[in-house]
């Protein structure tokens, strides 16, 4: 795997996504997950394992899909856990990111929710 920026705070996990998925690079994305991580992808399932995303980041970035930045809401961390999440430009929802603390000090994310869409009331 090429070397890539290390995530040093929770909150450039974002900025590394958007970066890479708009330059086209699957492996770039999975690496800003641990080896085990569950991704809440496609809609109504979830994918395992940093392969797997890899392999599905693959698919949806042969479409070219332009990805914008979005402002974080507060982090949350607790020791070497940290809550990530951004308010979508849409307004519908949220997207959260549990992500952890690696022995260098870098951080990965373990689980993604990358759409949060409220059940009808």
């Amino acid at each position: 795997m090429p070397e890539y920026e290390k995530a040093m705070r929770p909150e450039d996990i974002t900025r590394l996504f958007v970066e890479r998925s708009n330059a086209g690079d699957a492996e770039g994305v999975a690496a800003l997950y641990e080896e085990n991580a569950v991704l809440a992808y496609p809609p109504g399932g979830v994918t395992v394992g940093r392969e797997a995303i890899r392999a599905l980041w693959e698919k949806v970035l042969a479409n070219r899909p332009r990805f914008e930045p979005e402002e974080p809401l507060p982090t949350l961390v607790s020791g070497d856990i940290a809550l990530t999440s951004t308010p979508p430009k849409d307004g519908a929802g949220a997207r959260a990111q549990v992500v952890r603390r690696q022995p260098d000090g870098s951080w990965l994310r373990v689980l993604d929710q990358p759409e949060f869409v409220p059940p009808a009331r």
